[in-house]
């Protein structure tokens, strides 16, 4: 299944759907205005959250948090920079370890487990302009999760370059 996902979601207390490939509505991404860090919900149709995305603010190496019914889930941190392609590492709770890399900035990587692809991020197939696709691959992978990863990774890329 393949979401569309509009590319600048940190605005703040921007609201707005992510559809699947139907044109439905799949999430609600509520951009939480008048907090002191980036923090952001994916919402399911009817309003109920499925994960919960913010930027700690004391971490020296720049790190996010994906977090369900108020409990970590996931921490994401850089990797490695090389000149062509960025790394990130998922760690999610139960210590099972996510690999993300490709051109986060240009839209093009991939979230894999142990080798095996979950997730492409790609821009490549679209026509919709300030949008990317998420493809997920595996049928019982958690898309939220996947979703929230590509959106936490993007936002982490983009920041650096900010700040490089």
């Amino acid at each position: 299944m393949t979401y569309l996902v509009r590319d600048k979601i940190f605005a703040i207390g921007d609201d707005y759907w992510i559809d699947d490939e139907h044109g439905r509505h799949a999430f609600l991404v509520d951009g939480k205005a008048l907090r002191l860090r980036d923090t952001l919900e994916l919402k399911d149709p009817d309003g109920y959250v499925l994960v919960t995305l913010r930027q700690k603010l004391l971490s020296l190496r720049g790190e996010m948090t994906i977090e369900r019914g108020g409990t970590e889930l996931a921490t994401i941190r850089r990797k490695r920079l090389s000149l062509l392609r960025n790394h990130y590492r998922v760690t999610l709770a139960d210590g099972t370890e996510l690999d993300v890399s490709g051109r986060i900035l240009d839209r093009e990587f991939a979230i894999e487990y142990e080798g095996e692809l979950l997730a492409h991020i790609s821009r490549r197939w679209l026509t919709v302009r300030d949008t990317y696709g998420v493809d997920v691959v595996r049928e019982e992978a958690d898309a939220a999760l996947l979703i929230a990863v590509a959106v936490c990774v993007i936002r982490m890329a983009e920041k650096e370059r900010e700040e490089g």
